[in-house]
């Protein structure tokens, strides 16, 4: 199994005593082999529990110091796997850093639904938050020879970058393997936490999304596509953020009347989940969707890289009503920059209409050329 260094580096960091620590990421990237790797190094006493076990949700759940410190006992660690299944699991870790200061807690999560602000409010100034996502580039980069890295990139934009998927050899397996994790895995937490009865149009709202990548998409237009209300559509949209699926982006914004700022692009975190949803592994040389696969690939691994970096940056798409529009901007320290992403190499230019609105804005062109210095 390969283990992402950077964010094994961080979790490192990030543990210290009267913290918690909270990992957040989709099922099956490896949450709990990082947090194994982590204790390879650790010489004291660790209580590693799970939140979906209900004996420990039992202990976890109750407000009694008494009943909280006597199950902890003299562990330096505790670890909370699945802890979006613990109610008010925040108020209950507070009280057990505050009752046992020397403590160090980690809690993971594969969806952010209550636990955010269920942890969040509580530990307010007490905790610091990771995400591991499907691996990124730039830790694979350790793993493979340059060679090798052009070589596979036509299969990280089909199958995606879940660690499994890395392993696994033939493509058959790997589209077994992501047609699995999209049946049993993919709306679990949704499904299981929040009582959502039409399963079905939760999957096919995903499925109209896999094909507007790089697109607005209209909460209206897909409501009457699904039969449900364009406030319906927000929930399950809003859901399928928090169990990192989906990411939005914004329409940036400063200066003209005339740019779009309410609608909202939709990408995926893995190439891989978003084509196993519209059941399509076909090559690229077969395909009319490149462009977009490129394109979310790019800005997924850019947003990888900054994360795990903790490089912050604000980012957007920025288009005008006349259709002038650029895929990825950057607010960063005050300085903008666009970003134009495209498969094959172009000189392309700055829309006019950008470069008199942000005259100490840069640009530049992401290709395959030079996409690897963008996201490693």
């Amino acid at each position: 199994m390969y283990i992402p260094q950077r964010q094994l580096a961080n979790l490192k960091e990030a543990v210290t005593p009267g913290k918690v620590v909270v990992i957040y990421g989709p099922r099956r990237v490896g949450k709990t082999t990082l947090l194994k790797k982590y204790l390879e190094s650790i010489p004291e006493e660790v209580l590693f529990v799970n939140g979906d076990d209900i004996v420990i949700r039992e202990y976890l759940e109750s407000q009694s110091t008494e009943k909280l410190r006597d199950f902890v006992g003299n562990h330096a660690i505790l670890i909370v796997d699945e802890a979006q299944y613990i109610n008010q699991v925040g108020r209950n870790l507070k009280i057990i850093v505050d009752t046992i200061p020397s403590l160090r807690i980690i809690a993971t999560g594969s969806s952010s639904f209550d636990l955010a602000k269920d942890i969040g409010e509580p530990l307010t100034g007490r905790k610091r938050v990771l995400k591991l996502l499907p691996l990124a580039q730039m830790e694979i980069a350790h793993m493979e020879k340059p060679h090798q890295t052009k070589a596979n990139l036509d299969a990280r934009l089909i199958y995606g970058s879940y660690p499994e998927v890395i392993l696994l050899r033939g493509n058959t397996e790997r589209q077994s393997y992501l047609r699995e994790l999209v049946s049993s895995y993919l709306f679990k937490d949704i499904l299981q936490l929040e009582g959502i009865r039409h399963a079905d149009k939760l999957q096919r709202l995903v499925q109209l999304l896999a094909f507007q990548i790089g697109n607005e998409v209209s909460l209206a237009e897909l409501g009457k596509q699904l039969g449900m209300s364009k406030n319906t559509v927000e929930r399950y949209l809003d859901l399928l953020e928090k169990v990192f699926i989906i990411f939005r982006r914004s329409g940036f914004s400063r200066n003209l009347r005339k740019e779009i700022v309410k609608n909202q692009r939709y990408y995926f975190y893995d190439n891989g989940v978003r084509n196993a949803l519209i059941n399509n592994f076909n090559p690229l040389e077969i395909r009319d969707d490149t462009g977009a696969l490129w394109e979310n690939y790019v800005i997924v691994e850019r947003l990888k890289k900054q994360e795990y970096l903790g490089q912050s940056a604000n980012a957007y798409f920025w288009r005008t009503y006349d259709k002038k529009e650029i895929d990825l901007v950057e607010e960063r320290h005050g300085t903008l920059s666009g970003f134009e992403i495209k498969w094959k190499r172009r000189t392309l230019h700055a829309p006019k209409d950008w470069v008199n609105a942000y005259p100490n804005a840069t640009f530049e062109v992401i290709h395959r050329d030079n996409y690897l210095q963008f996201i490693q």
